[in-house]
């Protein structure tokens, strides 16, 4: 059975425009010494909470990612992010680069309900890849985002938040897709459709792996690789790297068994991937082991048997049916990996603005 932890959330910093509170549509974790990083699909902040006497996180402080980055979305416009990670002085995160569906509404009439079913949305926040300075300060602990710094152990190197160059619904990694024969077909269908959906990042010296929750083609999940640089004349923008002499990207195949991937975090040389169904449906989540992917420096297609299946992560069912999906995976310490969850049940929730997370030892 999963231990937990308590993760505490301040009201006056909770809600989004919309009401929704940020404890309800976490869509991934990261840990960095004493604080936990979240991030929720329907905002455009990351929050940061600090480890307690008790063992729980709590001192929210909320960070807003158009502080120190474009968005060249509308005002109050989702990122949906869905993937966070440090490596070095950076702390790195993605959006889903995905479409959206229309949900009807049950007030509706027939007739503009299945209007709405048929609407299709876009929304250039979504497709934001970037990185942003974070050091640790001495005094407190904590670690802090910032716009543009000094390197603490290099005074002549300067770190700045930048991001993958692209303008409106697009980057340079969604028009390397266009053409691919595994994902260029997926691009313009909606991600709980099976389609295009990055829902996992991990940054490991210049290699940037993203997870797929979609498309998963006859029960075959996909991680990309990429690596990005800097030009000099272009301050604030990153570019992708030809990796392959065909394209800018590796692709990595892993048989989940029909499962998608909803986050990944690297613990030494393995990857841990937390994987469920990429379609708005119930069904198992689980947590694998991706052994020494690391090691790896070609495109990989692995089975289901080169992969090892530790968990299955707990999700609502029956009456509680859309509830508990887990969405976020980190490593909490040298063995123990920690899970938060969207739609959380009444039973994970603690009074007002606290939300109980998973952990689980490896």
């Amino acid at each position: 059975m999963a231990k937990n932890v308590t993760l505490h959330f301040n009201a006056s910093q909770s809600l989004n425009s919309a009401g929704k509170h940020v404890r309800d549509g976490l869509s991934t974790v990261l840990r960095t010494g004493k604080n936990i990083w979240t991030g929720c699909d329907e905002r455009t902040t990351i929050e940061r909470l600090t480890v307690q006497e008790d063992g729980s996180f709590g001192s929210h402080q909320s960070f807003q990612l158009s502080d120190y980055l474009h968005l060249p979305g509308k005002e109050g416009e989702e990122i949906d992010i869905e993937g966070m990670s440090v490596f070095g002085n950076y702390l790195w995160v993605v959006g889903s680069h995905s479409l959206k569906r229309k949900k009807p509404r049950k007030h509706d009439s027939i007739a503009y309900q299945m209007k709405r079913l048929a609407k299709i949305k876009a929304e250039a926040n979504r497709y934001l890849l970037a990185r942003v300075p974070i050091l640790q300060d001495p005094t407190t602990g904590d670690y802090t985002l910032y716009k543009e710094c000094t390197a603490p152990d290099n005074p002549a190197l300067k770190l700045t938040a930048a991001q993958l160059r692209g303008e409106g619904c697009s980057n340079e990694l969604y028009e390397a897709l266009q053409q691919d024969e595994h994902l260029g077909a997926f691009l313009s269908i909606p991600s709980k459709d099976n389609g295009f959906d990055i829902e996992g990042l991990t940054v490991v010296g210049k290699r940037l792996f993203l997870g797929l929750r979609g498309p998963v083609l006859r029960g075959w999940s996909m991680v990309l690789e990429i690596e990005v640089e800097e030009v000099e004349d272009e301050k604030g923008y990153l570019h992708l790297k030809q990796i392959t002499e065909e394209r800018p990207y590796k692709k990595h195949f892993l048989h989940l068994r029909g499962k998608g991937i909803r986050e990944l975090c690297l613990l030494g040389n393995d990857l841990y991937l937390l994987a469920g169904p990429t379609m708005d449906l119930d069904g198992k989540i689980m947590i694998y082991r991706w052994p020494d992917a690391l090691q790896q420096s070609t495109e990989q297609v692995l089975r289901n048997h080169d992969l090892e299946r530790l968990y299955e992560v707990p999700h609502g069912t029956d009456v509680e049916s859309g509830k508990d999906k887990a969405e976020g995976l980190a490593v909490y310490n040298d063995n123990t990996l920690l899970v938060v969850f969207d739609s959380p049940r009444d039973a994970r929730k603690l009074g007002a603005d606290a939300v109980v997370a998973d952990l689980f030892e490896v």
